[in-house]
C-alpha cells in the first residue's frame, strides 16, 4: 500500500506499483523539473519541497478565489449554451469550474466557518455559513456545526456515531468483511446510479430544511424561487438545469462521494488505546496527487516515453483528481484534525509541511510521524483496506439506532 510516513524522506516506496525503493518522494523527484514549475506542481500535488516559501494566503484569499471560480463557470456554461451546436462543448469546462468553487466553498469555507474558524468571528462566519448552505443546499449550518465538531472531533471520531462512518455503511452500503473489489465495484455502481443520487438530493433538501435558520430559508427561497420563476417566464429552464443543476446536483455529488472514500481509515480491530494523539492522528492521512518524476538513468528512448506517460497522468489523472475533488485544503486534511483552530490553516499546505518536518524533529509521542498516501485511487483503496479488516460487531449497521439520534438521510452528507 502506498501509505509513507512523512519523517522519513529517503528510501520511500514508488508509487508506480513496482515495489522498488526510491531515494526521492514523488513530490521531491519533480525537483528536476525547471523552477517557474514548481509552486504549480506544489498546488497541484499538495505537497511543497521543503525549501520553498510559504504563498501567505488569507482567509479573504479563499473566499474571493471560490466565488470567482463559481461565477466563471457560471458564465462560460452560458456562453456554451447561448451559442448552441458545438459551442454546448464549453459546458464541460464550465461544469468543471463551477463545480470546483461550489466544492471550496463546502470543503473549506463551510468548514471553517463551523468551526468558527474563518475570521474567528461568529457574525460574519455564521453569516457566510448559512449563504453557503443555502445556496448549495446542504445541511444547514447550525446542525452540521454541532454534528461535525461533537460527532467527528470528539472521542466519537470514526466510530458509529460519525457522520463519515454512517455515511459508508448507510449510504454507501459497505461494511467489514468485504474486499476492496467488492467496495470498488459498489462505489462505481452508485456513482452512475439515478436512485443513489435522487436519494441524495432529497436527503439534501431534508437536511438543509430540517431546522435551518430563518435566515438559511430566506435566502434559499429567494434565491431558488427568483431562479426558477424568471427561467419558466422566459422559457429558459433547459438552461437554469444545464448551467445550475447539473453541477450542483449530480456532479457534486459525485465529488463529495469520492471526497467521502479518502477522509480517514477505519480503526484496526482490537486496538484497546482510543484516547492517545497516536490514534486519532493515525486514522487521517494527507493525500497527495501526482506520480514519481521519470529516472534520468533510463535510456533516452524509454526516458522520453516515461516522461510522455507522466505528463499525460498529470493532465488526465492528476489534475482532475486535484481540480474536482480534492479541492482546496482536503489534500492535508491530516493537519485539521491535528490542529482544527489553526489561526494558520488558510496556508494549509506550507502550514502542514512546517508541522510535518517539525514533528519528524521532535521525536515527542504527543506529536506522532504525519503519513500521506500518493494518489486518488490508492488512497481509496487505502481506506476500503482498512474498512474491509475492521471490526465486524463495532461497525454492524444495525446497532446505528442504538449509539445515534442522526436520521438515515443526514448520512449522505459530508
Amino acid at each position: 500500500m502506498s501509505v509513507i510516513n512523512s519523517a522519513a524522506p529517503l528510501a520511500r516506496r514508488d508509487r508506480d506499483g513496482t515495489g522498488t525503493e526510491t531515494a526521492q518522494d514523488p513530490r521531491e523527484s519533480m525537483n528536476v523539473l525547471p523552477r517557474p514549475f514548481q509552486y504549480p506542481l506544489t498546488l497541484l500535488t499538495g505537497k511543497p519541497l521543503p525549501e520553498q516559501r510559504p504563498l501567505r494566503w488569507t482567509p479573504t484569499f479563499h473566499l474571493v478565489t471560490a466565488t470567482t471560480s463559481l461565477v466563471l463557470g457560471l458564465l462560460v456554461s452560458i456562453l456554451g449554451y447561448a451559442l448552441g451546436g458545438t459551442g454546448l462543448l464549453l459546458l464541460l469546462p464550465g461544469w468543471a469550474v463551477t463545480l470546483h468553487g461550489m466544492r471550496n466553498l463546502r470543503m473549506m469555507i463551510y468548514h471553517q466557518c463551523s468551526h468558527r474558524n474563518m475570521y474567528r468571528n461568529r457574525k460574519p462566519d455564521k453569516a457566510i455559513g448559512h449563504a453557503i448552505s443555502s445556496l448549495l443546499v446542504i445541511q444547514n449550518f447550525a446542525r452540521y456545526s454541532r454534528e461535525h465538531v461533537a460527532d467527528h472531533h470528539a472521542t466519537g471520531h470514526m466510530t458509529l456515531q460519525d457522520p463519515t462512518v454512517q455515511a459508508f455503511l448507510v449510504s454507501l452500503g459497505m461494511h467489514p468483511g468485504m474486499t476492496r473489489r467488492q467496495m470498488w465495484r459498489r462505489l462505481l455502481l452508485k456513482l452512475v446510479s439515478p436512485r443513489f443520487h435522487f436519494a441524495f438530493a432529497v436527503s439534501r433538501v431534508l437536511s438543509f430544511s430540517k431546522g435551518s435558520a430563518r435566515s438559511e430559508k430566506v435566502i434559499a427561497l429567494a434565491l431558488y424561487g427568483t431562479a426558477i420563476t424568471a427561467t419558466v417566464l422566459t422559457g429558459t429552464w433547459p438552461a437554469l438545469l444545464l448551467v445550475w443543476f447539473v453541477p450542483l446536483v449530480p456532479l457534486f455529488q459525485i465529488s463529495n462521494t469520492l471526497r467521502l472514500c479518502v477522509k480517514h481509515t477505519f480503526p484496526v480491530a482490537g486496538q484497546t488505546d482510543r484516547r492517545s494523539r497516536a490514534y486519532f492522528t493515525s486514522l487521517t492521512n494527507a493525500i497527495f496527487i501526482g506520480d514519481r518524476a521519470p529516472s534520468a538513468a533510463l535510456p533516452a528512448g524509454r526516458r522520453a516515453l516515461a516522461w510522455g506517460r507522466w505528463t499525460l497522468r498529470l493532465l488526465f489523472v492528476h489534475a482532475p483528481s486535484r481540480y474536482l475533488v480534492l479541492t482546496g485544503d482536503t489534500v492535508v486534511h491530516d493537519y485539521h484534525h491535528r490542529h482544527p483552530r489553526s489561526t494558520d490553516w488558510s496556508n494549509y499546505l506550507f502550514a502542514r509541511q512546517r508541522d510535518a518536518e517539525e514533528a519528524a524533529a521532535a521525536g515527542d509521542p504527543n506529536r506522532p510521524p504525519y503519513h500521506e498516501v500518493w494518489g486518488l485511487v490508492p488512497a481509496i483503496s487505502h481506506v476500503f483496506d482498512s474498512l474491509s479488516v475492521a471490526d465486524a460487531e463495532e461497525f454492524n449497521v444495525n446497532r446505528l439506532k442504538s449509539v445515534s439520534k442522526r436520521e438515515l438521510f443526514a448520512a449522505f452528507d459530508d
